[in-house]
């Protein structure tokens, strides 16, 4: 299926992938080499009524959403935690790209109903099903650490961060793999007994 539209998307999709790899070592030596201070945003504190003397009209209650907190000197647990918060979901986004750019190359080279890709979708599905979760695990908790490591009050525990929903689309891909396998067996069982 050596067609524009697969040739465009595998090139697109491979770039994109470069593109991220790049954006998450970018961002992991700037964060290494960075000395400045870490910062941190939380919604611990988003019903906190704020100041009594705020513009407002009549009948107006006006509540915090959102907290931003920086440490000026962090240590290097907390510089730490500031890079677990980003790099998981620049790496897994990565991954995925170059993943199903591998699955597009297939599919150009050997047409869509063939093993090679219905492997390939699938090992795209169990990553993006088991890596949305773990990246949204490590993220979530690097953040809850660290505001918990700069406001005690708030605590810090197992968060989960990003569109969890990615989970489904996953184990879709999981299901439609496993739907091509046989589906390549059966036509292979078929111009066998013709």
């Amino acid at each position: 299926m050596d067609t524009r539209l697969t040739r465009t998307l595998t090139s697109v999709t491979f770039g994109l992938a470069v593109l991220c790899g790049l954006a998450f070592i970018g961002t992991g030596v700037a964060h290494a080499l960075d000395d400045g201070a870490v910062c941190v945003q939380t919604d611990f504190w988003r019903n906190a009524s704020l100041a009594e003397n705020l513009p407002m009209g009549k009948g107006v209650k006006a509540s915090s959403s959102a907290t931003r907190l920086c440490q000026d000197s962090p240590s290097a647990g907390q510089r730490a935690a500031g890079l677990g918060s980003e790099l998981p979901w620049l790496l897994f986004g990565s991954l995925a790209l170059l993943l199903f750019s591998r699955l597009l190359k297939a599919v150009q080279l050997q047409g869509p109903f063939t093993d090679t890709a219905s492997q390939r979708l699938s090992v795209l599905g169990w990553f993006v099903t088991v890596g949305t979760p773990v990246a949204g695990l490590v993220a979530g908790w690097s953040q809850s650490w660290l505001v918990g490591s700069m406001a005690p009050a708030a605590g810090s525990g197992p968060t989960a961060t990003g569109p969890l929903v990615l989970v489904l689309a996953g184990l879709a891909a999981v299901i439609m793999g496993k739907i091509m396998r046989e589906g390549v067996r059966m036509r292979e069982d078929l111009e066998g007994t013709i």
